[in-house]
């Protein structure tokens, strides 16, 4: 199978090495590589779905692809010309088109299998602590959102239109990022979840401190 998980990766390579919206070969490799870690704790999974799913889930994400329907039918394609049984294919289809945080918004936590859950654990990993705050800042300011703005607040999303438009980079903290720690599927995500939640609120901490105007100041500055 190791020829084949390099197939896949060289594919998601093709599609994805010039993204500039922190969704580029990095972030698929550090998904990947936090999958390995949460392998060994959930033996029941399937690490090859797991890490195809992994190098793939990317490919057809509605915020990276004009046409989804499209992307979707072409990497099932690619998929069933690997030789890779039908079963398996369709699994792997599944947890790439049902483990993002808006799916979740339209439809509700889905069903994925204890392969998929590994992989949207890893991904959401992946959107948290030093490198989740660099990502944030980095999609935000290439769609052209403000970093903060005490005016506009947080809100709670329940369509996927509003979601995508978004709001600021700080607010994204609040309407996602600090949401996923319970959300998380294994023992492993939860844990690692909350570690990196703990590092960006300390983060906030500091942040807030610097965005306040200066009050009495001791003296000027010339």
């Amino acid at each position: 199978m190791e020829n084949t998980l390099e197939q896949i990766k060289n594919y998601t390579y093709q599609l994805l090495k010039n993204d500039t919206t922190g969704h580029s070969m990095d972030h698929i490799e550090r998904v990947v590589a936090i999958c390995k870690q949460i392998l060994p704790t959930e033996p029941q999974a399937d690490s090859f779905v797991v890490l195809a799913a992994a190098y793939l889930h990317d490919t057809i994400d509605d915020k990276l692809v004009e046409d989804e329907a499209a992307a979707a039918k072409e990497l099932h394609s690619f998929l069933l010309s690997l030789a890779i049984d039908p079963k398996t294919c369709q699994e792997i289809m599944y947890i790439i088109q049902h483990l993002s945080f808006s799916k979740e918004i339209v439809s509700g936590k889905g069903s994925l299998s204890i392969s998929g859950k590994i992989v949207q654990d890893a991904d959401r990993i992946d959107a948290l602590g030093a490198i989740g705050i660099l990502r944030t800042a980095y999609f935000g300011g290439g769609k052209g959102h403000p970093i903060y703005d005490p005016s506009i607040q947080p809100v709670d999303y329940t369509t996927k239109k509003d979601y995508r438009r978004g709001s600021t980079v700080i607010n994204h903290f609040y309407e996602k990022l600090f949401l996923l720690p319970e959300r998380m599927n294994t023992s492993f995500g939860k844990k690692e979840a909350l570690r990196r939640k703990t590092f960006m609120e300390k983060f906030l901490e500091e942040f807030y401190l610097e965005s306040a105007p200066l009050e009495n100041p001791t003296r000027e500055t010339n």
